[in-house]
């Protein structure tokens, strides 16, 4: 079951809350910004109620910030499958989130800083993305594998109005987010 909700503006307040710990335990890493991603970043946008959180720093600093984030208490769980990004399970319960440190630049950094910023520009976007996600969070026996495949066609309306991508590059992030495409 993968549950999704109205947005709340108590997740922006949440994000500020874990973004400062955050920057705090990466002062030392050259360059590290905290971007708050995912639809909970999107305000109107119905979510799971789980903020996803990137830690953007140059490919050299990965090892530096994956050891500031380990220090704080942040248990490190590798890339997950996906290369340039590094996974981390939090040192607390709330707010519910996920972590990860990413290299900038590489697409999968560009794709969510490209889906958050169209939709935080472009309302008929987000309601039709939240319309796929409420229709499909209202199935029962919905798993998150079949629900991030199912809302992939949404997702690349999304990256295409951004003009961010190639074609390539688009293929890429769809066959990522449906293996069966």
């Amino acid at each position: 079951m993968v549950e999704v909700v109205a947005w709340s503006p108590d997740w922006a307040d949440a994000f500020e809350r874990v973004a400062a710990d955050l920057r705090t335990a990466l002062a030392t890493v050259p360059g590290a910004r905290v971007e708050h991603v995912g639809s909970t970043s999107v305000p109107g946008l119905a979510a799971k109620p789980i903020l996803d959180i990137d830690v953007v720093v140059s490919p050299v600093e990965v090892p530096a910030a994956v050891e500031a984030l380990a220090a704080v208490g942040y248990v490190h769980r590798g890339d997950l499958g996906v290369v340039g990004r590094e996974a981390f399970h939090p040192p607390d319960e709330e707010p519910r989130r996920n972590v990860y440190v990413c290299e900038d630049g590489t697409t999968n950094v560009r794709n969510h800083l490209a889906v958050r910023d169209t939709l935080k520009a472009r309302d008929d976007l987000r309601d039709a993305y939240a319309a796929v996600k409420l229709s499909l969070a209202d199935d029962p026996h919905m798993d998150i594998d079949t629900y991030i495949a199912r809302k992939s066609a949404v997702v690349q309306r999304v990256l295409a109005a951004s003009g961010e991508f190639s074609a390539a590059e688009l293929a890429a992030i769809r066959r990522l987010n449906d293996p069966d495409s």
